[in-house]
């Protein structure tokens, strides 16, 4: 069984191949017989699992396990005690409220350059948060911040489970040993 930690950079896809010639998983991982334990949309960074292990792949990915997942999140504007509370206890989506997730709010992360910058606007501040999530719905942290009136603007996930991104770099993968 193999298991490959991943720290996927930005407009990189969650694909080895892409018939638009765009970044894939190929350009980064030399390895054949690996696929992605779940999925991290082309705009976001961070943590992504691969595996050759089926079974593996299924505990990492499919929310009945509530494997957590924890990311970094830049939102524009700065939320208050209100906006957080509301976010720990979910907000609406697609008709249908978000498990409880586990929110707050931290100082800007030691993280690598984003190419390209995020947007900067002078007269609206930004500020960080991290979240848990133990469910995953399409692009459900952007749109949970969007939810609650803070606008995602950069988003990197920092852990699934047990493993974490310390110590890799932006487009740097190793090996590890299953620890679920």
């Amino acid at each position: 069984m193999r298991l490959i930690l991943f720290n996927k950079p930005y407009s990189v896809l969650t694909q080895f191949t892409d018939r638009k010639s765009r970044p894939t998983l190929s350009d980064y991982i030399p390895l054949s017989g690996v696929y992605p334990a779940g999925r991290l949309d082309r705009d976001s960074e961070g943590l992504l699992l691969l595996t050759n292990d089926g079974k593996l792949q299924q505990q990492f990915s499919n929310p009945r396990y509530k494997l957590p997942k924890t990311y970094w999140v830049q939102v524009e504007g700065e939320p208050d005690d209100t906006a957080v509370e509301q976010l720990q206890c979910g907000v609406i989506l697609d008709g249908k409220k978000t498990r409880p997730a586990e929110i707050r709010r931290i100082a800007e992360p030691s993280l690598w350059p984003r190419n390209p910058p995020i947007r900067f606007r002078r007269s609206i501040p930004t500020s960080w948060l991290e979240i848990t999530l133990t469910e995953g719905r399409n692009r459900q942290v952007r749109r949970m911040t969007a939810a609650a009136g803070f606008p995602t603007l950069r988003l990197v996930r920092r852990a699934v489970g047990p493993f974490t991104i310390d110590g890799l770099a932006s487009g740097e993968w190793c090996e590890a040993a299953s620890q679920v």
